[in-house]
C-alpha cells in the first residue's frame, strides 16, 4: 500500500466531502493553491505541520488520514484482507470469534 498516496487522496476527499474549492481549503489550511494541488496530484507529500492543520481544521487525527476510504462491499472486503494479512495468528482467531458473534446479531 502506497502510503504517500494513500494520504494525499484523502486529504482530496476530505476538501471535495466538505464541498471546499481548493483554494478554500488552502486558505483554511494556510497554504498556496499551487502546493495544495500538488499535494491532490499526488507530487509531494504535505509536511507535518500541513498535516497537522489540516487535522485541526477538520477535528480529526493524523491516523485518520491513513485510513482507506470505504465505498462498497468489495473494497471492505479488499482492505479487511489487507489489514488482516499482517496480523498474527493468536489475533486471528479472536478477530474470527468476534467476527462471528457480530454476524450472528
Amino acid at each position: 500500500m502506497n502510503y504517500q498516496e494513500l494520504i494525499n487522496t484523502n486529504i482530496k476527499n476530505l476538501r471535495k466531502r466538505n464541498n471546499l474549492t481548493q483554494e478554500e481549503f488552502a486558505e483554511k489550511i494556510d497554504i498556496s493553491i499551487q502546493g495544495l494541488s500538488n499535494i491532490e496530484r499526488n507530487r509531494y507529500q504535505p509536511t507535518a505541520e500541513t498535516i497537522d492543520k489540516i487535522c485541526k481544521a477538520f477535528e480529526i487525527t493524523p491516523y485518520e488520514l491513513l485510513l482507506p476510504e470505504i465505498s462498497d462491499k468489495e473494497n471492505i472486503i479488499k482492505n479487511i484482507t489487507l489489514m488482516l494479512s499482517s496480523c498474527p495468528k493468536s489475533k486471528l482467531k479472536k478477530i474470527y470469534k468476534i467476527i462471528n458473534l457480530l454476524i450472528k446479531l
